[in-house]
């Protein structure tokens, strides 16, 4: 069913893209020996059981993450090496907004709320199942939502 009532918020474009395993080097040997990507950054956090490495290809508006995540302890949840955490990042022109809307029309979001990401953009996640409660979600694919920047918007808005 296709609603005709106008959405407070666009989605812009890919972000990212995440990626788990158990061996981050090994992972790495793909996406930047064999594939290229540059390494930008790395991310650490034990509430989400997370070591990151952040790589990227593209440029400017049109730069997208490829976020290649080992577990700090393969025993402990989340468990960012198992399917389910693999996701894909898009870029939403006003968070709050969209959030709000989608919230209202049933769509289920993984606890946490808004807050900061690894890159430092503010996100929230689509749960990727839905429950009676909130009837719409990711349909099994864990889908980040991700505050666009002004040069982003600007780009691609």
């Amino acid at each position: 069913m296709v609603s005709l009532e106008k959405r407070p918020f666009k989605v812009l474009g890919i972000q990212q893209i995440a990626i788990g395993g158990t061996d981050k080097q090994r992972m790495k040997t793909l996406w930047v020996d064999m594939f290229g990507l540059e390494q930008t950054g790395t991310f650490k956090s034990e509430s989400e059981n997370v070591d990151e490495d952040i790589l990227a290809m593209g440029s400017g508006a049109h730069k997208v993450e490829v976020d290649i995540m080992q577990p700090l302890d393969i025993n402990k949840k989340p468990a960012v090496h198992t399917t389910p955490l693999n996701h894909i990042g898009l870029w939403i022109d006003d968070l709050p907004k969209c959030v709000e809307w989608l919230t209202a029309k049933g769509v289920r979001f993984a606890p946490g709320g808004i807050r900061k990401g690894a890159a430092g953009f503010d996100i929230c996640f689509l749960h990727p199942k839905a429950n009676d409660e909130f009837p719409i979600a990711g349909e099994g694919v864990l889908i980040e939502l991700v505050q666009a920047p002004a040069e982003v918007i600007a780009a691609l808005g």
